[in-house]
Parts: C-alpha cells; sequence; structure tokens
C-alpha cells in the first residue's frame, strides 16, 4: 500500500542522488522495497565519505559509521541530508519520521526509541539516540513488529537474542517478525559460542567441532535455569513444536515435549537436551555420528555391498531409476544396474526408488517438465521391476527459494501427480529435497512423504525450517562403509517408517523393439494424449489451429502405426520419437501455415523460385528433408538419388512431396532424426553428434532429439519440454504393446 511519506522520501533520494552514486532514479510508489533501501544505504555510504559505493550495508559501512559517529542524535547528526536518510529510514519501516526536514527532533528521538524495543535492544541501546548496529537494522527490509503469520512467542525469541548478544562483535540484529529464518538460525549458532565462552573472532555461527564439542557437556533436563534453557527452549519454539513457551526454565512440560520431539525425529527418547537433541534443533542435519536404517548412492548394490549395508543396520536402500548422462564416466553405476534389485531381495533388504535428471536450477521444473518426469519415472519403475505400489521420490536438488518453490516446483510436481494418475496411481508420490521445498509439496497435496536433503545444511529451504511432518527419510551424512569387495560410499539417511520401499521385484522387462500398437489401449492412448494437451493450452477441437486432436491422432498414431513400427525396427528407433514428432508438429497447423504454403508453391511454379517454408503433417522445411535424406543416403540409412541442396527445383520437388504425401512425410521425419542424432551435417547450425540412435536412448539424449527437430532458440527448448511429457506418454503405451 502506498505511503505519502515514503513518497516524499522517494522524493529526497531522486532529489539529492538520483542519478548518481550508482543510485537509479527511483519509481515514487510510496511503497518501501528493496531498491529504496539499497539507495538509501549508498546515500550513507556518500555522506561518510566513502568511495566505492555498494547496496550493502557491510563492514566498511559499518566501521565507518561508528569511528565517526558512534552515537548519532540531534547534537551530533553532521548534516541535513544525514539526518533526511534516517526520517526517510524510519517511514519506510513504519516509524514517524518528522517531516523529512534533516531535523533529529523529538519525533525522530521518540520512533528511535520504539524502533530499539521493538528490536529488543532498547535496555542495550536506551533512549532516543541511533547507533550503528541499529542504524543497520534501519536501512534493510526486516520487520520488528510481528508479520507475514510471525508468532509472538518466536517474537519473544528473536528479541532476546538481539537484546543478549547484540553487543558482541560479529552479532548484528534480526529480525523480531515472529518468523523463523536463516539470520534467526544463525545467530542461534553464535548465541551457543557465545555462551561456550568463545571470544569475537572465533565465534563464526558455524556448527562446528568446537561448537559440538561443548555443546556436549551442557545437557539440560527438568529442574535446570539460566541461559542455556533459554537457548534449547528458543531451539524448541523455532522448531514449531507444539505447546513450548520460550522460558529460562526446564519444566516437565517442557520435558514432555522434549519426549515427543526425540520420538520425532527418530531420536532416543530421553525427555533432556542431550547433544543429540541439541544437534537436531540447530542444524538440519543433526548428530552426524547417529546411524541409520537407510541410505541412498549411486553405486551397484552387490552381494559383498549388500552384506556390508546389513552389517551396518541398513535395511532401505535408494538407488536411481535412470541417469540422464549417458555412459557417464563420473557415475557409472548411477542408474539401477541389471541383476541388481534381485540381488536386493535375496539379501533382505529393500529398495524405494529415485528419480533425477538435471533439477539443480528452478528452469528445470514446470508443469509439462512435471509431467514428463511423472510418466517417465513410471516407465523407467516398471522397466527395471518395480511392482505397483511402491513411492518414487522426484528429487529437487537446489536451493529452492520459496518463490522457485510458488513459480517453478509446485506447478512441476502438479504435472507428476497428474501423469500418475492417468497412469491409475501404480506409484505413490515422494519428493526429494529441502525442507521447505518438501513441506510445501506436501501442503499443496501432490506427495505423501518426504526425502529430506538435510546434509544440504547450508541451503535456504534447510536454515530455519523445521523437519516437514511427513518425512520418510532424513539424509545426514556422506560415509564410506566397509573394506574391500564389500566397500561403498553412501548417504546415510534416518528412517522414520513413513515409506519401506519394496523388498521384492518382476523381472526386468529389457529393451524391446516396438511392435503393433494393441489396440485394447486406443482409447486410453488417445485419451490421455487429448488430455495433456489440453493441460498446455491445445484444447481437443482444435481451437484455432488447423486440426483437431482426434484427426491429428488418428492420422499420425492409428492410420501409420504400421508404417512407424517398420520405420522404428530399420532405424532402431523408439516409435515414440516418430508419433511425438509428428503429432505435435500436426497440432500446430494454423491457417496461415496453410496460406504460407499455397503462396511458396504459387511462386515457384510461377517464377520457379523457391521461398522455403514449413509444411505437411511434419511441418519440414525443403532443405531439411533435402540434408536429411542426403545424409541417410550416404550412411545407408535409406536408399534414393543425393538431391542438390542448392537447386530450387530439387527443394521444392521433395518440399511438395512432404506437403502432399502423409506416409513420405512420416517417412521423412525419422530420417531427421537420425541426422540430428549425427550433428545434422550440412545445416547452417551443426551441432555435437550424440550417440547413434538406439533403444536406450537417455531422457537428456531424447529431449536433445526432440529439440533439434525445431531449432536452437529459445522456443525450441520450450517446445521440447512440453513434447518431452508427449513422448513419455506416447512411450508409455509403446511400451505396453511390446511386452504383452
Amino acid at each position: 500500500m502506498a505511503d505519502e511519506m515514503v513518497r516524499k522520501a522517494q522524493q529526497f533520494i531522486n532529489g539529492v542522488y538520483g542519478g548518481k552514486l550508482g543510485i537509479d532514479r527511483l519509481p515514487e510508489t510510496g511503497e518501501t522495497g528493496w531498491s529504496t533501501m539499497f539507495a538509501l544505504t549508498r546515500a550513507l555510504q556518500y555522506e561518510l565519505g566513502i568511495t566505492s559505493l555498494s547496496d550493502a550495508f557491510g563492514p566498511t559501512t559499518l566501521n565507518t559509521l561508528t569511528s565517526k559517529y558512534p552515537v548519532l542524535n540531534g547534537a551530533t547528526v553532521p548534516s541535513e541530508n544525514f539526518t533526511k536518510i534516517i526520517q526517510s529510514g524510519l517511514y519506510c519501516k513504519g516509524y514517524d519520521g518528522g517531516d523529512i526536514d534533516g531535523t533529529y527532533n523529538s519525533r525522530v528521538a521518540s520512533s528511535m526509541a520504539l524502533l530499539k524495543q521493538n528490536m529488543g535492544v532498547d535496555f542495550v541501546y536506551p533512549g532516543g539516540n541511533l547507533v550503528p548496529k541499529v542504524f543497520k537494522g534501519l536501512l534493510n527490509m526486516d520487520a520488528y513488529v510481528t508479520s507475514n503469520g510471525g508468532t509472538e512467542t518466536v517474537r519473544a525469541v528473536q528479541r532476546w537474542l538481539n537484546g543478549s548478544y547484540v553487543s558482541r562483535r560479529d552479532f548484528y540484529i534480526i529480525p523480531a517478525d515472529g518468523n523463523h529464518s536463516r539470520d534467526v538460525a544463525k545467530s542461534m549458532l553464535f548465541a551457543v559460542q557465545y555462551e561456550l565462552g568463545m571470544a569475537d573472532g572465533t565465534a563464526n555461527g558455524v556448527f562446528g567441532p568446537g561448537t559440538q564439542s561443548g555443546l556436549k557437556s551442557h545437557t539440560v533436563s527438568t529442574g535446570d535455569s539460566g541461559p542455556w534453557v533459554q537457548l534449547f527452549s528458543a531451539g524448541m519454539v523455532l522448531n514449531q513444536r507444539p505447546g513450548v513457551s520460550f522460558s529460562g526454565t526446564f519444566t516437565s512440560s517442557l520435558a514432555s515435549a522434549v519426549s515427543t520431539f526425540q520420538s520425532f525425529v527418530k531420536l532416543p527418547v530421553t525427555g533432556t537436551g542431550n547433544y543429540s537433541t541439541w544437534a537436531s534443533l540447530l542444524v538440519s542435519y543433526g548428530d552426524q555420528s547417529r546411524n541409520g536404517e537407510a541410505c541412498d548412492g549411486v553405486t551397484k548394490i552387490t552381494a559383498a555391498r549388500a552384506a556390508t549395508l546389513k552389517a551396518q543396520g541398513i535395511t532401505y536402500i535408494g538407488r536411481y531409476l535412470t541417469n540422464p548422462i549417458p555412459d557417464d564416466p563420473d557415475l557409472p553405476e548411477k542408474e539401477i544396474q541389471p541383476g541388481e534389485l534381485a540381488t536386493i531381495a535375496e539379501n533382505g533388504l529393500r529398495c524405494f526408488p529415485i528419480y533425477q535428471t538435471f533439477g539443480r536450477a528452478a528452469a528445470n521444473f514446470s508443469y509439462p517438465q512435471g509431467r514428463a518426469a511423472g510418466q517417465a519415472a513410471i516407465n523407467a519403475a516398471l522397466d527395471h521391476g518395480f511392482k505397483p505400489g511402491s513411492r518414487i521420490f522426484f528429487a529437487v536438488d537446489f536451493d529452492a527459494l520459496d518463490e522457485d518453490v510458488s513459480r517453478n516446483v509446485l506447478p512441476h510436481f502438479k504435472g507428476i501427480q497428474d501423469a500418475i494418475a492417468d497412469d491409475g496411481n501404480r506409484f505413490g508420490i515422494g519428493v526429494y529435497g529441502p525442507r521447505n521445498v518438501c513441506t510445501r509439496v506436501g501442503e499443496a497435496g501432490h506427495a505423501t512423504a518426504s526425502f529430506v536433503s538435510d546434509m544440504s545444511s547450508g541451503f535456504s529451504g534447510n536454515f530455519g525450517y523445521p523437519l516437514p511432518t511427513n518425512w520418510a527419510y532424513d539424509q545426514i551424512v556422506t560415509r564410506t562403509v566397509g573394506s574391500g569387495a564389500g566397500s561403498i560410499n553412501i548417504d546415510i539417511n534416518i528412517a522414520s517408517g513413513r515409506d519401506t520401499g519394496q523388498g521384492s521385484f518382476n523381472a526386468p522387462r529389457g529393451q524391446l523393439p516396438d511392435t503393433s500398437l494393441d489396440s485394447d489401449l486406443i482409447t486410453a492412448m488417445r485419451t490421455d494424449v487429448g488430455k495433456y494437451m489440453e493441460s498446455i493450452g491445445f484444447p481437443n477441437d482444435g481451437g484455432l489451429r488447423s486440426h483437431t486432436h482426434e484427426e491429428c491422432f488418428r492420422r499420425v498414431v492409428l492410420e501409420y502405426d504400421s508404417v512407424t513400427t517398420l520405420l522404428a525396427y530399420r532405424y532402431n528407433m523408439r516409435k515414440a520419437l516418430i508419433q511425438t514428432t509428428a503429432y505435435w508438429e500436426m497440432r500446430h497447423i494454423d491457417p496461415i501455415d496453410l496460406s504460407v504454403d499455397a503462396e511458396v508453391a504459387l511462386e515457384f511454379l510461377t517464377t520457379r523460385s523457391f521461398r522455403d517454408s514449413s509444411t505437411g503433417i511434419g511441418q519440414i522445411f525443403g532443405k531439411t528433408a533435402v540434408l536429411a535424406w542426403n545424409h541417410a543416403v550416404r550412411k545407408g540409412y535409406a536408399e534414393g538419388s543425393i538431391r542438390d541442396v542448392t537447386n530450387d527445383e530439387d527443394k521444392y520437388n521433395i518440399w511438395a512431396d512432404c506437403r502432399h504425401d502423409d506416409q513420405f512425410s512420416m517417412s521423412t521425419v525419422p530420417l531427421i532424426h537420425l541426422w540430428n542424432a549425427d550433428g545434422a551435417p550440412g545445416a547452417d547450425e551443426e551441432e555435437t553428434p550424440l550417440r547413434s540412435m538406439r533403444l536406450n536412448y537417455t531422457e537428456s539424449e531424447t529431449f536433445q532429439i526432440l529439440r533439434r527437430y525445431q531449432g536452437t532458440n529459445a522456443e525450441a527448448i520450450e517446445h521440447a519440454r512440453q513434447r518431452m511429457a508427449l513422448y513419455q506418454i506416447m512411450e508409455k503405451y509403446n511400451s505396453i504393446s511390446r511386452h504383452n
């Protein structure tokens, strides 16, 4: 909501500093934001005489301010503009800053006193003076009253931390908004270190060996009191333990809550604040000396390794359904290996499947990519022999910010959920990722259990978030166990019992060539393809496009099933590659495309000059068709004569065949795929060759083939992401047909 005094603050910045000092002119909206705070910070640095300005209120700014003006008030403020910066900051924080007239008057002093009271530092810094650390807190976006659903209980912890430790050199004022956060979690570690007696410069807010050693001698229990109990109860409050109050006395009620927490995180239940409990409260991975009943890894489970894991007390093993990198030299056994699941079962172990491709950035997550991931995971799980009923954990392996979760991750998991549902819910859905990701995906109803990447303690989605209530596996440390042939490097996971994987498996399906589509599957396949296309904006009636879903499905999938089966067999290619490309291109044809085709044909017949365009159900350019066919003839993929790619008549003739002859167009699609797999030699933009075409292409290779058909630009990449989901649906029904 716009505030007139914030607008005046923005006008002051623009009038005095705008366009200078690296400060862009601010939109005078009357709404506080980081751009306004950054501008005020730069303005302060300028007034302090700092020559290298930045958005950060860092050590140079703080030290210079402390050296020149350790206490600011009406008598010590150096200039009107300096005071206006303070007054503007107060208004941006929601406090009365006077008239932004450059006068540090009683109104400013009263607001400063209230600000410090809200921060919890009023006893340390009494009165209406402004001191450097408070100034630093003034020029950021932290709130010092409850906001965004914050609680007074958490706020009491935040204010106590500020008031207790703000005098220490490396402790800065944290928010007092009633919400746990990364800054609050780090301040707790500083507080623990200060209470352990660490000096400034030694205390660093890191849960290192010194902190761990010190905590082992500070168990708290019923009847204890003092700062250690305050810190422990604060940890319980920040971890959202129900019914816990922030207190300096360890009561029987707190002991009961501790027992409940210990049971929840699978620690020995003692009701005391021992080291392991401290660790679970302070850092996501907790006590890393613990042994877990579960593990995950990228190494094949052999009989010797299975024996090692059993000796370690491990029952549940997480293994990957796919490896997106073909013949990966770094992780050659990441994907479940032939015979591995049988070995796991024979040794009385159980396996839970993990699906991960390149989920290391927000751009890898969207609804279409989720649809593709869901169906790909189903196909891979069935290929390996997982039976219906198993839960597949889909990975979000990056530091997803909350906005990334909202914008990318949640739609992605909705796509996964829709794919699983359209498959008849044969498999359950789990989520692997940081705590916030797991919690939000679960609360949205897109997953029933979480595999928490708590080893990544620095992730913003772990630091300051409680363990999700639906956690199944908690990943805490990487460890090498066993020796000789039984040696294996694994991630140790604590198991809650919410997921138990599978202990028996079907025989692997193997890589069979495609066969004719089973007639019993046609209706379901038609429905699934149509539902997916509707979900990404293609109505079944065609909308503004020239062809309906029914027409495209009938012509591409049904009428040419025998043709695509033969082509797929001949070229060692999955039928789904041909079907996906032709169906997708045909669905995109619109009246403009048809009009352009007619113009191109008329122009050639009139002038004998060929102006290329994409045409036919495969939307193929004449030049592309010539290059693909020439490549196929030279490589022995197909028979025919070599055409002249510079000759308009040669290009027109093959273009006309693609336009008028659906079977020729369908036969050209796989040749373009083969040409692209070999790097598209002769194209304007040749690409790196892939492995030769094969039935076990990885998802990344399949993606490249689909993308290369369309080009190299951003639209081609985005369309390939959407086509991957379509491919997985096509592959689902082809797979069923060839295994029947």
